[in-house]
């Protein structure tokens, strides 16, 4: 009887270490090597994205909740993952708008077109027809798609995710150093929890 009550006081004690482990997971990954940002004297947040992805689609509504009350310390910066020659497609599409400065009246509406309206908005000429109808010409479209800053951003992404980490999204990236992800987080608004918590200590270091 002692035997199996000593046991059974054995499990409970690792049980409890094991939840108190989980408990005080971080929910964020320490890069191996820190990336430079574009601004030293700001904190920089980076989300990784994708268009055709459901949960960067959910993610969107508490991300841009976030962005309109983000510190103002904070330097946002979206970037399409390209995995793929669909994500290709899609990322063009969103350093296009980028080039035509269109971002906030497209983004949107354009993961509403992937996600509900099932568009595929893959072509040259698809993705035409989505930006002339939010009030881009043609022309200025085509000059921005087949541009050079296009095609650099396109080159750049490309060579980033590896540095990041990057195999999945939606993912952000905290000042360079962490990596904040839904596993790791548990939930969308954890993400944006543990994001403030990583952004204050960071600003504490400046």
């Amino acid at each position: 009887m002692l035997i199996t009550q000593r046991r059974l006081f054995i499990t409970i004690l690792l049980l409890c270490f094991a939840s108190a482990s989980l408990a005080a997971l971080p929910g964020y990954e320490v890069l191996p090597a820190p990336q430079p940002t574009q601004d030293p004297k700001k904190v920089e947040v980076i989300e990784f994205f994708w268009y055709g992805c459901p949960h960067c689609y959910h993610f969107e509504p508490v991300l841009e909740k976030w962005v309109k009350s983000k510190p103002e310390n904070v330097q946002f910066i979206r970037i399409p993952a390209i995995f793929s020659s669909t994500w290709g497609k899609h990322a063009k599409a969103y350093f296009t708008a980028e080039a035509l400065d269109v971002v906030d009246k497209v983004h949107a509406d354009f993961f509403d077109a992937i996600q509900n309206q099932k568009l595929k908005l893959q072509t040259e000429a698809q993705l035409a027809k989505f930006f002339t109808a939010h009030g881009v010409s043609e022309e200025d479209f085509h000059n921005a798609y087949n541009s050079f800053y296009v095609d650099t951003k396109m080159r750049q992404t490309k060579a980033l995710l590896p540095n990041y980490g990057i195999t999945g999204v939606p993912t952000i990236i905290v000042n360079g150093k962490y990596k904040v992800t839904g596993k790791l987080a548990g939930s969308y608004e954890k993400m944006i929890e543990i994001v403030n918590q990583l952004i204050a200590q960071e600003t504490a270091k400046q």
